[in-house]
């Protein structure tokens, strides 16, 4: 008996013993005991003991199952104080409320967020009317995002869970507020639940390191493009001995290649605060990429790489894009297919329609030294050089398929990639033909 209530951890043996679910079993030991005892005056002994047998059988399985209760109820009591504390002790703010807006649900941090107690919110049904009330507007624009002053989705329309960024400059406030409905296990909706997480910190520090790299950025620029405009000076004066004229080279290519890598830096810091600046207009795409193409045809001759244009035989319908941030696109893909391309390589270039919606979908394929596998899902992350291409190339910012990335994003279309190693490598990405794909707005990245 011992063994089996030293499962029980953390009920003292008087609480296992007065357990509701043990009542049950003290009952029939009373109804089996009564009966046996009753039996005694009315049963031969032969019988009796069979009786009696088949009475402590009874009392043996009751006794198991109502054990059985008795800690699937503990359990149960364990798990929902456990629930309950990290519930109270959590740092985000925890907000259920109904399909009538009634609010169910309001831990300690969603007090000390809106600075609302529970008591003045449990209950009540919250209406965006109730905005004008200065101590629930901030409640009612969480609850209701789109009377807040900035609000930025983070998911897509019509999916759960709903993520939103919320901005409410007067309080200098960022809030991340993610919604999942609550339904009854039948599909029947009962309510939301909200999980509202406050960013400003984060969004600070993001923001100050974002500043630092656009100053520090601007700062170098000045100087490098004077430095390069006089190495480009000295690199043309035939006075200087020829041993010098080489280390002019090489500090002029060192300059450039640090310039670029300035602007690239510049480039990501606009990027990541939301003010690249996209000019969308409509495009043929076709004549587009053998304007983008023609140029990089003799680059790609004195490597002895193949470069093609797969052209369609049918019309594509037009495109909406930047003709500047795409040719960034554009360039970098075929930068890297150039760069990590084997001797006597290829690149193919081709574009189709996409059956699936109103896009059009661009490809660049090489036959270079391809991805490893354990860089594929980093591939477009900042800063990121894969293994075998630090080896192939050392040179290199990783910011390319970065910017690449975000350019394709804003244009509401999707890039991505297929490869093997030392097999090469195709990058996919698609453009809109119409105009409402486009994003509403340039949204600054997380």
């Amino acid at each position: 008996m011992r063994n089996i209530l030293q499962r029980f951890r953390g009920l003292s043996v008087k609480e296992y013993f007065i357990s509701p679910a043990m009542r049950i079993f003290w009952i029939l030991i009373l109804m089996l005991a009564s009966i046996f005892t009753v039996t005694i005056f009315f049963v031969p002994l032969e019988f009796l003991v069979i009786i009696g047998g088949f009475l402590l059988l009874i009392s043996i399985i009751t006794f198991f199952y109502a054990a059985g209760l008795t800690k699937a109820a503990h359990q149960a009591d364990l798990e929902k104080g456990e629930l309950r504390s990290i519930i109270f002790n959590l740092n985000d703010s925890l907000l259920v409320y109904d399909k009538e807006f009634r609010v169910l649900f309001f831990n300690p941090a969603a007090e000390r967020l809106f600075k609302v107690s529970k008591e003045q919110v449990l209950g009540r049904i919250l209406k965006p009317q109730d905005a004008q009330d200065p101590n629930l507007r901030l409640l009612i624009q969480v609850v209701f995002p789109s009377l807040a002053p900035v609000m930025v989705p983070r998911s897509e329309l019509g999916t759960y869970p709903q993520i939103i960024d919320l901005s409410f400059q007067e309080e200098d406030l960022e809030l991340r507020v993610t919604t999942n409905p609550v339904d009854d296990g039948k599909g029947n909706l009962l309510g939301f639940v909200k999980v509202i997480r406050d960013r400003t910190r984060d969004v600070a520090i993001l923001r100050s390191k974002s500043e630092f790299v656009t100053i520090a950025s601007h700062q170098l620029r000045g100087p490098l493009t004077n430095i390069r405009w006089a190495l480009e000076t000295l690199s043309q004066d035939e006075r200087i001995p020829q041993d010098a004229q080489e280390i002019v080279k090489n500090a002029l290519a060192a300059g450039s290649e640090l310039l670029g890598i300035v602007e690239d830096l510049l480039m990501v810091a606009k990027i990541e605060e939301g003010r690249f600046g996209y000019h969308f207009e409509e495009l043929d795409i076709v004549a587009f990429l053998e304007k983008v193409l023609a140029p990089v045809l003799p680059q790609a001759r004195a490597l002895g790489i193949s470069l093609y244009f797969d052209k369609p035989s049918d019309p594509l319908p037009h495109v909406f894009a930047d003709p500047e941030k795409l040719t960034m696109v554009m360039e970098n893909l075929i930068d890297n297919a150039l760069r990590y391309n084997v001797e006597n390589g290829e690149i193919v270039v081709r574009v189709k329609r996409v059956e699936e919606g109103p896009f059009v979908q661009v490809s660049v394929r090489d036959t270079g030294i391809g991805i490893p596998d354990e860089g594929k899902e980093k591939i477009f992350t900042k800063f990121y050089r894969s293994r075998n291409a630090l080896k192939f190339k050392t040179d290199g910012t990783g910011l390319g398929l970065y910017i690449a990335r975000n350019i394709i994003r804003s244009h509401g279309g999707k890039i991505w990639f297929s490869s093997e190693e030392n097999r090469g490598t195709v990058f996919y990405f698609t453009l809109p033909t119409e105009r409402s794909v486009l994003p509403p707005k340039e949204l600054p990245l997380e």
